[in-house]
């Protein structure tokens, strides 16, 4: 591992000063994948930081559970029910990072016999006796482990990555296998650094800094200590990419490089809302019905079971996108000289005399722009978009202090996803719903709880 660990670091953690990474920022990173006691599915996640590898794992974990698994109740787990979903997740997403088969996976362990202490019932140990601690072999019971989140206090930066040891394996099946009998290491110190350092080899350091925009940017802010955009692209997708729209755009000469295909969980932001950025159709519209959502701080994942919202769109969605595109600045209209190409652009009937028609009834007042909303009303009145009147929905938060009693647990609810048209009395404008309103601009949430889930 020696020999990769400058490039590791500096990719992950960059060129930091004398002064190193913040022990403080590290010790945040140093948690493994737990469960909470309250919420058998969800992971918790102690301190700010590690969100961008946790609720990218949480997504993928609940796609599995809702989707991919036979039991009625998917609240409900046994703990070998979590280990084999939680170890199939990861596999996963190392199966979607890998570039080449050919180059095999890559796993980050601990050097053997170099592992910290993981007793959960004290931490008080002197720092000779926890470097000297071996490293318990997988194979040992659960409850002798007692393997923990938190981090080994005397496990600093420098040592971390003097005791870390990486093991090649070619074949899928071999990489499955090998990360369930790692299920002990995932989940203690240092489980989520090491799950990262893993993708990170698996997927190759040349190869993602090919698809970092700006190489000099690491993927965990040295400062704050919250991971990068392409840090949550790399889990979500496989690639490093730094941007969330579709396809490569030009911008002065530089090719900016965007999302390639449709992702299986999907990405939202608050960011989008405050007009900082646009998320393309490829994370906005996932094959599972299931978003990160991005705050400025943090990130939180919301979840449906109804297939319906990611079903194919229909003529009225695909209309309002390809308006939208007419339309970068989100400001709900275009200038009228791009009628003719928005309706080329949807296969509508584009003779000139007809455009004239058209825009002569949707700008009576000639002010020279179309709106959105008449645009839609005129050519899709009727349109169904398939999705039911309202359905249950969930919203997971991983920080205790972030959820009502500090208890990690999923908050419910219920979605109603109208038309622009639709009169309503409408729900309280919170920061989650803002969020998801730049997917379903007419959205309202009922909430079980007294207050709304926190994107924070």
């Amino acid at each position: 591992m020696s020999e990769l660990n400058k490039e590791v670091v500096d990719l992950v953690w960059g060129r930091p000063s004398s002064g190193g990474v913040s022990a403080s920022i590290f010790r945040r990173w140093t948690q493994g994948f737990v469960f909470s006691e309250n919420e058998h599915t969800a992971l918790e996640q102690f301190e700010g930081g590690p969100c961008a590898v946790i609720a990218p794992v949480q997504a993928f974990l609940l796609k599995n559970i809702l989707f991919n698994r036979e039991s009625s109740n998917w609240r409900q787990m046994s703990e070998e029910e979590q280990k084999t979903a939680l170890c199939s997740t990861l596999s996963e997403i190392l199966e979607s990072a890998c570039s080449s088969p050919s180059t095999g996976f890559c796993l980050v362990t601990w050097a053997k016999g170099q592992g910290p202490h993981t007793s959960t019932h004290t931490n008080t140990q002197s720092q000779s006796q926890t470097q000297d601690m071996p490293e318990p072999e997988s194979s040992q019971p659960p409850q002798e482990q007692q393997p923990t989140a938190l981090a080994a206090e005397d496990l600093g930066f420098e040592r971390f990555h003097s005791v870390l040891h990486k093991r090649t394996v070619m074949s899928v099946s071999d990489l499955r296998e090998e990360v369930l009998s790692l299920y002990h290491t995932w989940r203690g110190c240092c489980g989520v650094l090491l799950f990262l350092y893993s993708v990170i080899l698996t997927k190759g350091i040349e190869n993602i800094r090919n698809e970092i925009q700006d190489t000099m940017e690491p993927l965990i802010d040295p400062v704050h200590g919250h991971g990068s955009q392409s840090l949550v692209n790399l889990l979500v997708t496989g690639h490093a990419v730094s941007n969330v729209w579709d396809g490569d755009r030009e911008c002065s000469g530089m090719k900016l490089h965007g999302i390639h295909k449709q992702a299986s969980v999907g990405f939202l932001t608050l960011m989008e809302s405050l007009r900082y950025c646009k998320v393309g159709a490829f994370l906005k519209s996932p094959k599972f019905p299931i978003w990160i959502l991005g705050s400025e701080t943090h990130l939180s994942v919301f979840f449906t079971k109804e297939m319906s919202l990611v079903g194919p769109e229909s003529p009225s969605e695909q209309a309002r996108r390809v308006f939208q595109s007419f339309d970068p600045e989100d400001n709900g209209f275009i200038p009228e000289s791009l009628l003719e190409d928005v309706m080329k652009a949807l296969d509508l009937v584009s003779e000139p005399e007809y455009v004239s028609l058209v825009k002569s009834k949707l700008d009576p007042e000639s002010l020279g722009i179309i709106l959105l909303g008449p645009f839609l009303l005129e050519f899709f009145p009727d349109q169904d978009s398939g999705i039911p009147d309202s359905f249950p929905v969930y919203h997971y938060n991983g920080l205790k202090q972030s959820n009502h009693n500090e208890r990690v647990e999923y908050v419910e609810g219920t979605a109603l996803v109208l038309g622009f048209e639709d009169p309503m009395v409408r729900t309280d404008d919170t920061p989650v719903k803002r969020c998801l309103q730049t997917k379903w601009p007419y959205i309202e949430l009922l909430w079980t709880t007294d207050r709304s889930p926190s994107l924070n």
